[in-house]
């Protein structure tokens, strides 16, 4: 699914940057917290899939908040010219009414709009939406007190992490670690505010105070929040539930604040919120390298070992495929008897985990076949699907002993890298219409 070109719409001498995605049957307004920058989180693939499916039952909107990414660089605005801007947008679109979803820091601008404009707010939705930041000693759930904040957010130290990324693992703990999203993160931090406009933004979330907001709101209103919640207490959203009539309150588990890191559990209650209906999930479609792994003459060397000695064999050699798979970032998705199945997100990658396994294991007397070909697979739960699936299985049992072998689609993926194949000549793949010419690897 793609979004529309970035637009303009102007608030005054504000100009501020937004697109749409999707043309579903109501206009969803993604309020978001702390940084925006609409080109960098479309490139995040996350956050990308998570717009895509609140799409695929709405028109979804999404802005920079003035101040902010592709917005007129200008002063961090209160939150009655943040609602103005939000009005904005929709007047832009020809837009009556929309679905606010407050997110984070953008959740108190979210319940504001909905309480002054009803007849403008269809229904409000609150993911992770803070109340108030500051802990006092009638709001102890705060993210920190005066004095804390006073020392964080001196420039020095904004500036020393600016542009590293490392909120990311403060934001989505699950992922601690995660490079690939620190980098992203980096990138979002860097382009979306200068160190000091980010400072006068989380001075300007600091103060806010919606207690006094919250009993105002009588619009439909899903309330969605993880137990483990590490940025915004789940006492936040408790507080709501109580305060806000007629609410419906959600408690999810988990530690992320980030509703688009593994967030398919919050998109079912606010699809079901919004359309009453609890669709299953789709089984989500992606090119993945597929490999399997097998133990040649796995049935003689258990016999010559006995059971015992076998089984200890075999788990040594299951710790040693994981090490692989995870140096080159591959997915175990099943394990049956002494073979493997993973998937990459790469082919390259995945040649190398495979010829890597194929030594590890060998210092353990074992030999291995591997087969490996790239296609669109389905993702459904843990489990892969589909024809690439098959194709990889038929792949791999065409291996000699010892041997990595490939579909000319992964070596034709792989050029330019410095792998080096032999040809094996065209087979017929059983159970796979046509005729597949195989290469084994020969320098990786």
């Amino acid at each position: 699914m793609s979004a529309s070109p970035i637009r303009y719409a102007a608030n005054g001498d504000i100009h501020l940057a937004y697109r749409t995605v999707g043309d579903g049957p109501r206009d969803l307004v993604l309020v978001q917290g702390a940084l925006t920058n609409l080109e960098v989180l479309w490139d995040i693939p996350e956050y990308r899939a998570y717009s895509e499916q609140l799409a695929a039952f709405s028109r979804l909107i999404i802005f920079d908040k003035r101040g902010m990414g592709l917005s007129d660089r200008v002063r961090i605005g209160t939150l009655e010219e943040r609602m103005d801007d939000v009005r904005a947008i929709l007047d832009d679109l020809r837009s009556d009414s929309a679905v606010l979803m407050g997110v984070s820091e953008g959740g108190p601008m979210s319940m504001l709009f909905a309480a002054t404009y009803p007849d403008r707010t269809q229904a409000l939705i609150l993911c992770g939406a803070e109340v108030k930041e500051e802990t006092t000693d009638d709001w102890p759930w705060g993210e920190s007190t005066r004095a804390e904040i006073e020392e964080y957010l001196t420039i020095e130290n904004v500036v020393a992490r600016w542009g590293k990324g490392l909120v990311a693992d403060y934001l989505a703990p699950s992922r601690k670690g995660d490079e690939r999203l620190r980098e992203m993160f980096g990138r979002l931090q860097v382009q979306s505010a200068s160190p000091h406009d980010a400072v006068a933004f989380m001075w300007m979330a600091f103060d806010i105070d919606v207690r006094h907001v919250s009993p105002s709101i009588n619009t439909p209103t899903l309330i969605v929040h993880r137990t483990g919640d590490q940025v915004c207490h789940v006492e936040n959203a408790r507080w709501l539930a109580k305060n806000i009539r007629g609410a419906r309150y959600v408690e999810l588990p988990g530690v992320d604040h980030i509703p688009w890191i593994d967030g398919e559990d919050m998109l079912a209650e606010i699809r079901e919120f919004l359309t009453g209906v609890r669709e299953p999930e789709a089984p989500e479609r992606v090119l993945a390298t597929v490999l399997f792994t097998d133990i040649v003459g796995s049935t003689d060397r258990a016999r010559e070992l006995g059971d015992r000695r076998w089984r200890d064999l075999v788990e040594r050699h299951h710790e040693l495929v994981r090490r692989d798979l995870e140096r080159f970032r591959g997915r175990e998705v099943d394990t049956a008897g002494d073979g493997f199945l993973a998937t990459f997100d790469g082919p390259a990658r995945a040649i190398r985990s495979a010829k890597a396994i194929t030594e590890s294991v060998r210092r353990l007397g074992l030999e291995i076949r591997a087969g490996l070909h790239t296609g669109e697979v389905e993702l459904a739960g843990d489990a892969v699907r589909g024809i690439a699936v098959h194709t990889g299985a038929r792949v791999a049992a065409h291996a000699r002993t010892g041997e990595v072998l490939v579909s000319q689609t992964v070596k034709d993926l792989v050029a330019g890298s410095g792998i080096e194949f032999e040809d094996r000549g065209a087979h017929e793949l059983k159970g796979i219409p046509g005729e597949w010419r195989l290469y084994a690897v020969t320098q990786s």
